[in-house]
């Protein structure tokens, strides 16, 4: 198929490095002539850009597929990319014969192509890099920036190594060049392991380089907002820098507290030290915002370690928390553990730490009713102050009129569950 006067659909699912990606693939297809449309019964190409986290994640993600393939328009081409693509290309070009192309991690999605798969281990540097391609201006006032790809972790739940590969940073000047490129207000830096940025790069970066690119990027946007950070990477310079930035922020890699069944997890840390951590951020800023995600139901979980993440929860007071039933997923440690925690049990500590989260959760938001927040302009009537992660945490409706990209002081004059309401 030719590029000419042809349109395109992007559908994109799972978490916000692949929306980065999503822009990076609309990107190429703009420059080679293509056209975006916001209906996939209109496009020639229609690409999914999938999910492969955890099965919940997969189950979207084969739904979706199906129900873009009954959308579309017979002689439309229908290309499946991401990361279900990479883990399971072959077994999808074989049970979906909707698709017309399954396409890895540096497969032009735009390029008719057999039913394959090229995985990442075996083209470090793909022919089509989406790590370091440009980016289109931001369509709206924030962006997300993939500083790396892949990561070098071992953690026993986590399957991303398998497909994403091992860490690799891009050169700050590339960072650089793409926050230039976008003209948002705020920037939202993510990888799969963001603190530990410039650690496969020993010589030109190394390990803490993480530091100066926060103050690099914040001398040239309003915010600069960090996701992702794994614990132990969190030194005192890097919270300095995130202070200093103006977007207080911390969203922190936890996954659970209790000391045997982290180390079971592969990872690092226990409550209390997670809590002195905390303790200390509040103390330099009081105004400090914390974010975290916890998994339910790892093999080996007993009441005692539930009861200690419940007791954490409830004293770490942390702003906004997310928690995860466990997958098992297939090539990771924790696949063939013993001790696999019932389904029906995993369903009552879920529910029981949610209600606990949304209770602090709702009553931090109640307390700042009545202070002046400083908040920007997502679109009309929708804002965030420095507590908010675009797409992720709540909002703040304020008036209509306040203009969109900008920054405004406002009043909180109510709180509706996780959204606040201010004029």
């Amino acid at each position: 198929m030719t590029n000419q006067a042809k349109r395109f659909y992007v559908e994109t699912l799972g978490c916000p490095k692949n929306q980065v990606d999503s822009d990076k693939l609309i990107g190429t297809l703009l420059a080679d002539g293509m056209l975006a449309t916001d209906s996939a019964e209109d496009a020639d190409l229609v690409v999914v850009n999938t999910c492969a986290f955890i099965d919940e994640a997969r189950r979207e993600s084969i739904d979706t597929i199906l129900s873009l393939d009954e959308q579309r328009k017979k002689s439309s081409r229908l290309v499946v990319t991401g990361c279900m693509a990479e883990r399971y290309g072959q077994e999808l070009a074989d049970e979906l014969p909707e698709v017309d192309l399954v396409a890895g991690f540096g497969v032009p999605v735009h390029t008719p192509a057999p039913k394959k798969l090229i995985p990442v281990g075996s083209a470090p540097v793909p022919s089509l890099d989406l790590l370091n391609l440009p980016r289109p201006k931001s369509s709206s006032p924030w962006a997300y920036v993939k500083i790396a790809e892949g990561c070098d972790r071992t953690c026993g739940f986590c399957a991303i190594p398998s497909f994403r590969g091992p860490q690799r940073s891009r050169d700050v000047h590339s960072i650089i060049t793409e926050v230039e490129q976008l003209q948002a207000r705020e920037i939202v830096l993510i990888a799969q392991d963001l603190a530990s940025y410039g650690k496969d790069r020993p010589d030109e970066l190394g390990a803490g380089s993480i530091v100066s690119l926060v103050r690099q990027v914040s001398s040239m946007v309003d915010r600069t907002r960090l996701l992702y950070l794994y614990p132990s990477d969190l030194s005192d310079g890097l919270i300095d820098a995130i202070c200093e930035s103006g977007v207080p922020y911390f969203d922190l890699s936890l996954q659970h507290v209790s000391k045997p069944l982290l180390r079971r997890m592969r990872r690092w840390g226990d409550g209390q030290r997670f809590l002195d951590r905390i303790a200390d951020i509040r103390k330099r800023e009081p105004d400090a915002a914390f974010r975290s995600n916890f998994i339910v139901g790892y093999p080996g979980e007993t009441e005692e370690d539930h009861d200690q993440l419940l007791d954490f929860v409830e004293k770490a007071e942390l702003d906004w928390c997310g928690f995860f039933a466990y997958s098992a997923e297939d090539g990771t440690y924790a696949k063939d553990l013993d001790g696999q925690v019932p389904e029906g049990l995993m369903r009552e500590r879920l529910s029981e730490l949610s209600e606990m989260q949304d209770n602090i959760t709702f009553s931090r938001r109640d307390d700042l009713v009545g202070r002046t927040v400083n908040v920007l302009v997502d679109e009309p009537g929708v804002a965030r102050s420095h507590r908010e992660a675009p797409e992720i945490d709540g909002i703040i409706e304020v008036p209509s009129s306040l203009e969109v990209g900008q920054f405004f002081d406002v009043t909180v004059t109510s709180a509706m569950g996780p959204d606040l309401v201010a004029e």
